[in-house]
């Protein structure tokens, strides 16, 4: 399971690309709207993630110490320096 922002991005990248590519044989007939769903909440989840490293960025800009940031993002402040600590690759 992917864990840091770079990795879930990339995952959810990977599975729009198999979602775009899928071509439906007839014996592997999925429900439409379950998939459109599932690929829906991939890329609103990456989209949120990148959101968030977006912010944290912006307050560790602005001098918020990682124990603020842990707590508004749910985690212990070394937890959120250890996920966010480092500049995405580019």
């Amino acid at each position: 399971m992917p864990r840091s922002v770079e990795e879930i991005l990339k995952h959810s990248e990977e599975l729009a690309k198999r979602f775009e590519d899928y071509e439906p044989r007839a014996d592997d007939e999925r429900d439409v709207d379950a998939v459109v769903s599932l690929r829906d909440a991939v890329m609103e989840r990456s989209e949120a993630e990148r959101h968030v490293g977006e912010a944290v960025a912006k307050a560790r800009t602005a001098g918020l110490p990682w124990s603020t940031i842990g707590t508004f993002i749910g985690t212990s402040g070394e937890a959120a320096r250890q996920r966010y600590g480092k500049a995405p690759a580019r």
